[in-house]
């Protein structure tokens, strides 16, 4: 059985986010991240609400609960493809620059949401 690395709770309701975990779970070739989609209920392990992984992306990384760009970070690094990545924003800088961009596009989501759906 692979190791799962990384737990990932994703809106399985928004059409951005389908497409989104879609190609994450294709490039997941060695399968260490567990993707659970939180959109009908969230999971009893969770120790994060319902409403705030709906709004944000979360992960857990060896036990620790990350949100955001490093959540994003997190998931890379557990996707032999996208690992530099994921290991570069382990850099604080990197890491602040991602979190602003995440920010700007949590803002614009809604109207991307209507035009994939």
């Amino acid at each position: 059985m692979k190791e799962t690395r990384v737990k990932v709770w994703f809106d399985g309701g928004c059409p951005l986010c389908q497409r989104e975990i879609a190609a994450m779970k294709r490039l997941d070739r060695g399968g260490r991240i567990r993707f659970v989609d939180v959109s009908q209920d969230g999971p009893a392990d969770c120790p994060v609400e319902r409403s705030e992984l709906l709004a944000r992306f979360h992960a857990e990384e060896d036990g620790e609960v990350l949100d955001g760009a490093a959540a994003f970070a997190a998931m890379w690094r557990a996707i032999r493809v996208l690992r530099p990545l994921g290991l570069l924003a382990r850099n604080r800088a990197v890491l602040a620059a991602l979190e602003w961009l995440y920010r700007r596009f949590l803002k614009v989501r809604p109207a991307l949401q209507k035009l994939v759906s």
